[in-house]
Order: structure tokens, then sequence, then C-alpha cells
């Protein structure tokens, strides 16, 4: 078994791949669109899609506006409409240099909150609130406090899937890209990394010279995945290439022979093209890749994130047509917030 180690940043990140060109039948509306998603949209279906693309692209141009897509999202978003797409990362740095006027956030609403906090002065919406995430509803900034009361003089590390008010009781943040190069820059023996407790566990897995002091917040996709869903895909695909997101349990990151952020992800599909694949991870991120990779067969035992799928075309054109909802970060903690995070970009750029 091909096994590398978790989390190491050995890739560099690259663009996602835009899909390979294939012919489209005559007379389809946006061609050279249809044509980057023809393998997951039937023709017949593709139609009733376009008024709300060809709206959202009317739209961008006039509010000034770009749309940051996750990974996670539908191809019928990811590869029609998003000016940006990627990881939590990737976005968190993007946001940073965005030259629009107005964000639009197709993700969950930590994610909208990271860029807010980054674009103090921009107009950022979320085109549904009850877009959330199980992560960030395990922790509150008072569960911080506690923590750090109780664990005197300990650098707290705190996920970026998490709220505003926690990053702002927190000393920097996090990604499932960068843990262990967070971790280790702090330089220390003893860590709080909170809210997710098998990311944490599996950086502890990389830096055994690090004591890593957890909290019981878990990821309801990646969570449910176990080591018997590894072995039966095994057991029916002899030779697949496994790879697991660092926010599944230890020991389904021990059965893969890749774990890492799904930046990583899929760069170790572009870079190694395994014939077989599976992405234990949310469904989407096989469906983003696959599009634009038909020669890799992607087996997909995956598990769907009911938060990432509030997005759709609908509800992104209605953002832009009504400016709703914008993401407003409490003063009083923004600046805090905004640290946090900071803090974090700051050692990707060392």
């Amino acid at each position: 078994m091909l096994k590398l180690s978790i989390m190491e940043g050995a890739m560099a990140s690259t663009a996602f791949p835009v899909s390979a060109p294939r012919a489209v039948p005559a007379g389809m509306p946006l061609p050279d669109i249809y044509a980057r998603v023809s393998r997951h949209i039937p023709a017949i279906e593709w139609p009733a899609l376009v008024p709300d693309i060809e709206a959202i692209l009317r739209l961008k141009r006039e509010r000034n506006a770009v749309i940051l897509a996750h990974n996670y999202q539908a191809p019928e978003i990811f590869h029609t409409v998003a000016d940006i797409v990627g990881d939590s990362l990737a976005l968190a740095r993007e946001a940073v240099t965005v030259k629009a006027d107005v964000i639009v956030l197709a993700g969950v609403h930590f994610m909208a909150e990271t860029a807010k906090l980054l674009n103090p002065g921009k107009t950022v919406l979320i085109p549904d609130l009850a877009a959330g995430c199980s992560l960030a509803d395990s922790i509150t900034a008072a569960d911080v406090r506690g923590l750090r009361a109780k664990y005197p003089g300990v650098p707290i590390v705190t996920y970026v899937n998490t709220s505003a008010a926690v990053k702002a009781e927190s000393d920097l943040c996090c990604t499932s890209g960068n843990a262990v190069e967070v971790i280790r820059s702090l330089g220390v023996k003893r860590v709080l990394m909170i809210p997710d407790e098998f990311l944490a566990q599996n950086v502890q897995a990389v830096l055994p010279e690090i004591e890593i002091l957890t909290w019981a917040g878990h990821c309801e996709v990646h969570e449910r995945f176990t080591p018997a869903d590894i072995r039966d895909v095994r057991e029916s695909y002899p030779g697949v290439t496994v790879i697991a997101h660092p926010e599944c349990p230890p020991d389904v990151v021990a059965e893969s022979d890749f774990s890492g952020s799904t930046a990583m992800m899929m760069n170790f599909v572009l870079e190694k093209r395994p014939a077989q694949v599976v992405l234990v991870t949310e469904c989407s991120m096989a469906d983003n890749i696959a599009a634009a990779n038909p020669d890799i067969e992607f087996i997909k035992p995956c598990n769907m994130c009911p938060h990432m799928k509030r997005m759709s075309l609908s509800n992104i054109r209605h953002a832009l047509e009504t400016m709703t909802h914008e993401v407003v970060v409490d003063p009083a903690l923004a600046d805090r917030a905004r640290a946090a995070v900071e803090r974090m970009l700051a050692v990707g750029a060392r």
C-alpha cells in the first residue's frame, strides 16, 4: 500500500482543473460553459439551468461581484459561475486579494464570515443563511474561554470551520491543509487544537513530539465513514487508491493510502493519476474532479453535506438580485477574529 504522510504539504496547491473539451450538440445555449459540465449534466437538462447562469453572469458584471465556491459545491455551480474555487485555505487566501465590491460565498456560513473578516469594506453575501456546519456548532466562545482558564498559557489553535466569535477567543486559526505547519510554527510542546477531534488526532499522529489537547467536535459528513467502508471498497475494487479527508476518524485515515485537505486530494489525483480512486469525503468533490478527468474512474462511497447543498444557481441569482443575505460580523470581535485568521495566513507566507 502506498502510504504518504498525513497533511504534509509536499504538493503545491494548483488551480482546479478545467473540464476537458467535449463536443456539444449543435444549438446548445452557452456551449463553452456546457462543455465543462457535459459529463455531469445531461443535455436535456441543460436548457433549464441556462436562465439562472446567464442572469448570474450578467449580475456579476453589474454588481462588480465575484463568486467564491468551495470544492464541495455541485458541478453546476463549481464549473459554470464560480470565479474562485478551492478548499477553506485557498478561499481564505484568495479572499484577501479580491478586487470586486461584492463577494458571494457559495459554501457555508463560517466561510462567508471569514471572507468578511478579511474584507471588512466589501459586501459579502451568502445565498442561504441556514448553510451551517456541525463543527462550527460544536463549540462556543464561552467554551473557548473555559478552555483557556483550564489550560492557562497553552496556545489555542482553532480550525477555520468555526464562528467568528470562536476565532476571536483563539490565538490563531488553521485549516486541514495547513494544520501541521501551523502547530509546528508555535514551537511549543503543548497545544489546544479545537474543535475537530479527529483532525487533531490525525495531526497528533504526525507530530508525536507535541501534546495536542482536543475538543469533541466532529464533521457530520466525515464522522460517518468507517474502516469497514474502506475494506469493503478494497475488496470490491482491488488496487483502488483510497484518499481520506483528515476530518475522518483516525482508524479510517489509517486504512487509506493518502490523507489531506480537499486541495491536497485534488493535487494527488492530478499528479499520481490512479486508474481507480475513492475520495473519502463529500460527494461533490469527486464529481468536480471527475468532470475534468474522464480517464480516471471514481468510486464514490461518499456522504452528502446538507449545508453545502443549500447552495443553488437559483439562490445565488437571488442573492445578487436582492443583495441578500449580507454577512455582518460584530465589530466588537471582528478585529480579534481577523487577527487569528491573519496569523494563520502569515504562517503560510513564511
